[in-house]
């Protein structure tokens, strides 16, 4: 499916599971819910999340830093030739990279950073900083399309949340596996319990086509009618009861 579907579907079906089952829907719940829809997609570099958290405004930008670098150490650091001609055409050369790979090594470059730096600011930096390099190098619908992505991300969720209750990480959770549940509509499927080759796939649809699409949009008014039932129609039928 495609990310605006994932985000609809998951974050919806999430928040109504969560309102049948009495618990208090708040703004940072419903925060983690709309990324944990969207968060599996974070090894494919042009998916919602990443495009939005990346955006290709700051792609360009980074490759005119990266030219305008590339021609200050070429000709103002003769002193360290040969090597400003190396640095120079490395420079240039990542600069020209495709938007697709340039985001692959957006990634990897702040996994570093916040495995070197942001320990003092971050909690949990070391581990988010893993996954994004992680996700920058494993193919897509890979590890985080897994149940193992599952339990990673709901136990780092739990872990560092459960203090403030438990809407959190079971939202974050369900949502995530939600994600993964659609996907596993489509022809491509997912591998639940890699290495293992088993794949679960229902064969439904096909994203990109005219079937796809006319699913994708009927499991997203499905969606706006459960929640319309549990936050509205409920309440009015509640309401006339008592």
């Amino acid at each position: 499916m495609m990310g605006r579907a994932h985000l609809a579907i998951s974050t919806g079906v999430t928040i109504s599971i969560l309102g049948l089952a009495d618990y208090k829907i708040t703004v940072p719940v419903v925060a983690v819910t709309v990324v944990s829809s969207l968060l599996p997609d974070i090894d494919e570099p042009n998916s919602l999340l990443v495009s939005r958290a990346l955006p290709t405004s700051l792609l360009r930008l980074l490759q005119g830093v990266l030219i305008a670098l590339a021609a200050f150490v070429y000709f103002y650091g003769t002193e360290l030739a040969p090597w400003n001609t190396v640095i120079a055409i490395l420079a240039a050369l990542v600069s020209f990279m495709p938007t697709r790979t340039l985001r692959n090594v957006m990634m990897i470059l702040i996994g570093a950073c916040l495995i070197l730096f942001g320990q003092s600011y971050i909690p949990w930096s070391t581990i988010i900083g893993c996954l994004l390099i992680i996700c920058a190098l494993v193919p897509h619908r890979g590890i985080t399309h897994s149940l193992y992505g599952v339990l990673g991300w709901t136990a780092l969720l739990y872990f560092s949340t459960y203090t403030y209750g438990h809407a959190l990480w079971i939202a974050g959770g369900l949502s995530y596996l939600i994600h993964l549940l659609a996907d596993a509509l489509t022809n491509h499927g997912i591998r639940p319990l890699p290495p293992f080759d088993f794949r679960l796939k229902l064969r439904l649809m096909s994203t990109g086509t005219m079937k796809g699409t006319l699913i994708e949009n009927l499991c997203i008014g499905l969606t706006f009618v459960l929640v319309w039932f549990v936050f509205f129609r409920r309440v009015n039928l509640e309401h006339f009861i008592f």
